[in-house]
């Protein structure tokens, strides 16, 4: 599962008595210090990661650069169907990160998006 932000970076936290283990999207850098923010939606402003005593670490997410058409494209899958037969969907659009990366993300039958990545192959335009 791909991670998707504005910066390109996530906070892992380990989780506490009261709060379970989670990761939240670093939404900037404080100037001064350098340390990672990240919203406290309690407090409704940013904190540092420091701030939180079960912060662990940082960890790379991807930023979207450029959404391309589908272009025709359909992802598969052997057992994902009904019945625990095939299934394919049209892939809608390709998201573009920073670090050259395509993502599917594929639309179905009751107009659902959702990544494509467990995908067992992806079938290109014309192929059957």
């Amino acid at each position: 599962m791909h991670y998707f932000n504005s910066t390109g970076w996530i906070a892992r936290f380990t989780g506490t008595d009261t709060t379970m283990a989670r990761a939240v999207d670093v939404d900037a850098w404080d100037e001064a210090t350098g340390v990672a923010l990240v919203v406290d939606p309690q407090l409704g402003r940013r904190r540092p990661v420091t701030d939180y005593p079960d912060f662990s670490h940082l960890g790379l997410a991807d930023r979207v650069v450029a959404a391309v058409p589908g272009g025709g494209w359909r992802a598969y899958w052997k057992d994902e169907g009904p019945d625990g037969g095939p299934l394919a969907e049209q892939v809608l659009v390709w998201l573009i990160t920073a670090r050259g990366g395509a993502t599917p993300v594929t639309v179905d039958v009751h107009g659902h998006v959702n990544d494509a990545e467990s995908a067992d192959r992806l079938i290109s335009p014309g192929e059957e």
